[in-house]
């Protein structure tokens, strides 16, 4: 868990800015319909406004009587110095001291006001954010009909209230970040955008704009409906690029020339990586859901957290921890951590070399003993934890005593909760336990093994990028609602030949290239279930691209 304590001033306030060179093209966008009035919700230094008193009538990319008057706000009152500066060689132009989603509370309920909007609103997630912003950014959502979620990112209500305040026809444009396309707390935010907008052009550079943040954006080109065509579907189309290969060209003529797709339905409902594949990549995955032998891992498999302790590194040692303080008795086997598990199988082996690496591989359960009734030792160790605070930790202090972990059983498969390249189930042969890292796995249908051989393959792991989530870094995670979604292909008719899970296990942990290695599943999963070697290579290749897309870091944007 991240604390609000240990955050940069910048990350608190949110103020990652715009290059000049993408203002521009946004606003360029924007000032094709030749709008009246502008909104930019968070304008902080005024880079948007600097650029905007560039483009005079007679150079902007559309005619113009005049330059749009314009509205715009800044909290941070240094910032709005600088905007509102900026802002004097624009005629008409407002800057406002003050909070937008206040401002734009009080009008959602009358008419909208603004032609087009524009911007890059704040990144800040909801904890951060002070009771009254939370307040606020509670009754916007409510206000438009929207579901709330308390893990809500400030950006979300800005990019809500400002699309509500657009009349019909009015342009959208703004720097959003990547998560737009795949969290959970931006569902709402799609739905409203869905429900609201004729098109929604998205481009998706391969690059990191912002210096030390390792999470990508997006830019958010959206054209709200007019009148009368509620009855219509949305599109939406992504353009993956480059910076430099687009910011130069005619915005119109991309947004016209787009390939669009259908929002809603099947397959653009909810999250919008599917986007992101092809037209014929998201025929070959629609058609393989349909097959006999796929299913939805939910009909096969239940996934449960594993144990939650509220103190990881207090009820998860090494072998070293546990000889100082006398915990054998205590001490179970467990495994939490992509480096606890190389491969697919966690079995005594697996767990003697985890030991001898020194790392924390035991879990320690203490039942209902009373301290009293426990050796010195570990008396000592319970009253060091106590000192430390974890009885007044959440999960700790609900329990009774703090120490005394609950619902602690193992299954014969897990599966972590986090991945690389792609997810992987593991045959728990240990029987050890897992924490909340990982999920516990109980299989339905299929023996056990069969069914951690036959998660590795290019539909599952396409699958696991278009229903996961990822932040900074590159990291793919997975949440229960999400691996329930995923497609499994389970052409088992007949006995499972020995030994293959012993040799994807072994191919895994010898490194062997994800791409070969999925290859070779394939061969003996995508094909028995009617899925050729074609649509296999296409399934393949789209996962390949949208894992290097997650992978991008600050070096990929230099080269």
């Amino acid at each position: 868990m991240k604390f609000k304590a240990d955050e940069s001033e910048v990350k608190l306030r949110g103020g990652y800015y715009t290059r000049p060179e993408i203002a521009s093209f946004l606003l360029r966008w924007a000032l094709g319909i030749a709008p009246r009035h502008l909104l930019e919700p968070s304008c902080g230094d005024g880079v948007f406004l600097a650029r905007l008193a560039t483009l005079l009538p007679a150079d902007a990319p559309r005619p113009l009587a005049r330059l749009p008057t314009v509205t715009a706000f800044e909290i941070d009152p240094a910032e709005a110095g600088k905007a509102q500066a900026a802002a004097e060689r624009i005629p008409g132009a407002e800057v406002h001291v003050r909070d937008f989603l206040s401002w734009s509370l009080e009008r959602l309920g009358g008419p909208p006001v603004f032609d087009a909007a524009v911007g890059n609103p704040p990144f800040i997630r909801y904890q951060y954010l002070s009771p009254e912003s939370q307040e606020i950014a509670e009754r916007i959502f409510r206000s438009l009909g929207l579901a709330f979620t308390r893990h809500v990112n400030a950006w979300v209500p800005f990019v809500a209230a400002a699309l509500a305040l657009l009349r019909p026809g009015g342009r959208l444009a703004m720097v959003l970040p990547a998560e737009l396309l795949h969290v959970l707390h931006a569902q709402s935010l799609r739905t409203f955008l869905a429900g609201q907008c004729s098109r929604v052009l998205l481009f998706d550079p391969q690059e990191l704009w912002f210096d030390g943040v390792l999470q990508g954006a997006v830019l958010l080109l959206a054209e709200k409906r007019e009148l009368g065509t509620s009855e219509e579907p949305g599109r939406i189309a992504i353009i993956p690029t480059r910076a430099e290969s687009f910011l130069d060209q005619d915005p119109e003529d991309l947004f016209r020339t787009a390939d669009w797709a259908p929002l809603g339905g099947p397959v653009l409902s909810g999250k919008w990586m599917p986007a992101l594949l092809s037209r014929r990549e998201r025929e070959v995955l629609t058609a393989a859901a349909g097959l006999p032998g796929v299913r939805r891992f939910a009909e096969v498999a239940d996934v449960d957290i594993g144990i939650v302790t509220g103190a990881n590194k207090f009820f998860l040692v090494s072998d070293g921890e546990v000889e100082r303080h006398g915990l054998g008795a205590w001490a179970f086997p467990m495994f939490g951590r992509s480096e606890h598990v190389p491969g697919v199988i966690y079995d005594e082996e697996t767990h003697v070399g985890n030991r001898r690496a020194g790392l924390p591989s035991n879990f320690l359960w203490f039942t209902r003993e009373e301290l009293a009734d426990l050796p010195p030792a570990v008396r000592g160790y319970l009253e060091r934890g106590a000192a430390e605070g974890l009885p007044e930790r959440y999960k700790c202090r609900i329990r009774q005593p703090w120490y005394s972990v609950p619902s602690v059983y193992a299954t014969s498969v897990g599966m972590l909760k986090r991945c690389h390249h792609f997810p992987r189930l593991i045959s728990n042969r240990l029987g050890a336990f897992t924490t909340d890292t990982a999920y516990r796995v109980r299989a339905k249908e299929t023996e056990p093994e069969d069914l951690v051989f036959s998660f590795v393959n290019s539909l599952t792991a396409l699958c696991a990028e278009l229903e996961g989530r990822h932040y900074g870094g590159g990291v793919l995670e997975l949440v229960p609602s999400e691996i329930e979604k995923l497609l499994l292909p389970l052409p088992l008719e007949e006995p499972s030949p020995g030994g293959r899970l012993e040799r994807l296990d072994q191919e895994i942990r010898t490194g062997t290239p994800a791409e070969e290695l999925l290859r070779r599943q394939d061969d003996d999963l995508l094909a028995p279930v009617g899925l050729s070697s074609e649509e296999a290579g296409e399934l393949r290749a789209a996962w390949s691209r949208l894992r290097s897309r997650r992978q991008r870091t600050d070096d990929d944007s230099r080269d």
